[in-house]
């Protein structure tokens, strides 16, 4: 994807992920669990996990949310379900890192997040897209304990 495709912040396949959230609804008996809340926008989501020997079982979302919330929080289930919690932690880093300007997307392999990296153009909309991680992060104990949204 070129850089400016990855720009633009309303890209198909986030308005996809919108419309029809993944893994979204509640999971019968978390191993992990936490709430990113941003009182800004009143964006407030729960992220549960299921989490065994050290591998993101299953994982799901609920609340509400703008479309970037919604989407970054479903693309984030896809991505780290199935994976190692390192996989989770690192990928995390490096999302937040293509959102802040601190890293390019070519250079990050982000999968189908890099469709997001537009939201680094709006400052206002980088809580909304790692509020859904923060909450993660949170669940699993990472240094992202803050699920307020703040980047």
């Amino acid at each position: 994807m070129n850089t400016a495709a990855a720009l633009e912040l309303y890209q198909d396949v986030v308005m996809d992920h919108k419309r029809a959230p993944r893994n979204f609804g509640s999971l019968p008996a978390p191993t992990h669990e936490a709430r990113g809340h941003n009182p800004q926008c009143g964006d407030d989501l729960r992220v549960a996990l299921d989490v065994q020997d050290g591998q993101v079982r299953d994982i799901r979302f609920s609340g509400q949310g703008c479309a970037i919330c919604i989407a970054s929080a479903s693309m984030m289930t896809e991505a780290v379900r199935g994976h190692e919690l390192q996989f989770a932690r690192d990928l995390q880093q490096r999302f937040r890192a293509v959102l802040t300007g601190q890293m390019e997307p070519e250079a990050a392999h982000l999968g189908k997040l890099v469709s997001l990296a537009g939201v680094q153009r709006y400052p206002s909309r980088i809580k909304c897209a790692l509020l859904g991680w923060h909450a993660l992060m949170q669940a699993l104990g990472g240094p992202e304990t803050d699920a307020a949204g703040k980047a």
